[in-house]
């Protein structure tokens, strides 16, 4: 059977058909997927009942898996729910039961539900996300991703003159700081040291520039604070516009893939102390840093 792929909107997003990822896949169906990728940025898989060594078999047809660490989380590796290939977004613990409303991981991970690209606070940032619904909640918990490709287009020429060149810092201490979550360990902090991204990227394959935002990034290099952050601010109001947004509605066994590089996503509430919503993402690590890192 060959792989088809509907358009979900007009800026973003496509729903695969024909494709099995319990199976071994073909080089022309990796292909196509690829492809697809390219074209529609996020790309929706329904009905794929897998386990996370099938998830896990099926992303290395697109690279190598970005392993979760200290970098991108506050977990000690003795509470991880999941293997040390998958992370866990989830609103469970080691035990699988619901985190407490006042449990440090839940408020960290509430920063989910903020615009951000997976990873951009690594010196190389990812490349795809594939996240998996093996449990869903029946109300909330949508996943929206904003079309940046369309959100580059949208800038007029003067705009797209002053960002072109811009480098931001990234870290997890911008985003979990913007919620007030400030209870970080110097360890933590330490691992948490800023990455610089080109505000502006370019498709490897299809050549087309995007905005490279994320709710990570804090600062822009040579720039005052409070001006870097009215910038990145207005940019990301106006890259997430409802036109540029495709809402995923999840249903079970639902696998969604996006590019890092072209879209930014956020999940949405739900009632996480009372219902359960077990994700498991793979990550592919990206091939390349944006820009020079400081030493």
């Amino acid at each position: 059977m060959s792989i088809n792929i509907r358009p979900l909107h007009p800026v973003l997003g496509g729903e695969v058909d024909g494709v099995d990822l319990r199976q071994p896949l073909s080089v022309e169906q990796v292909a196509a997927i690829e492809a697809g990728m390219d074209k529609y940025a996020v790309l929706v898989f329904h009905g794929q009942d897998i386990t996370d060594e099938q998830q896990q078999a099926f992303s290395r047809n697109f690279g190598s898996l970005e392993r979760p660490d200290s970098v991108s989380n506050i977990t000690r590796d003795e509470d991880r729910r999941l293997g040390p290939d998958m992370a866990d977004i989830s609103n469970l613990d080691r035990n699988n039961r619901l985190f407490g409303g006042n449990d440090r991981q839940r408020l960290f991970n509430l920063g989910n539900m903020l615009w951000h690209s997976d990873s951009s606070f690594r010196a190389v940032p990812a490349k795809y996300s594939l996240l998996s619904g093996r449990i869903v909640p029946e109300t909330g918990g949508n996943t929206e991703f904003a079309g940046m490709r369309a959100a580059y287009d949208a800038l007029d020429d003067a705009m797209k003159a002053t960002v072109e060149d811009l480098v931001c810092q990234h870290s997890l201490l911008y985003s979990r700081g913007s919620l007030g979550f400030d209870e970080l360990s110097e360890q933590e902090k330490a691992g948490f040291r800023p990455a610089r991204q080109r505000l502006v990227r370019t498709h490897p394959v299809t050549g087309r520039k995007s905005l490279y935002l994320s709710a990570h990034a804090g600062a822009i290099l040579g720039w005052p604070t409070p001006e870097a952050r009215i910038l990145l601010r207005d940019l990301n109001e106006d890259a997430t516009r409802r036109d540029f947004v495709y809402s995923h509605k999840w249903r079970q066994f639902d696998l969604v893939m996006w590019d890092n590089r072209q879209v930014m996503h956020r999940a949405r509430r739900y009632n996480d102390t009372t219902d359960v919503r077990d994700m498991r993402r793979t990550t592919i690590a990206g091939e390349s840093q944006t820009v020079e890192q400081a030493a």
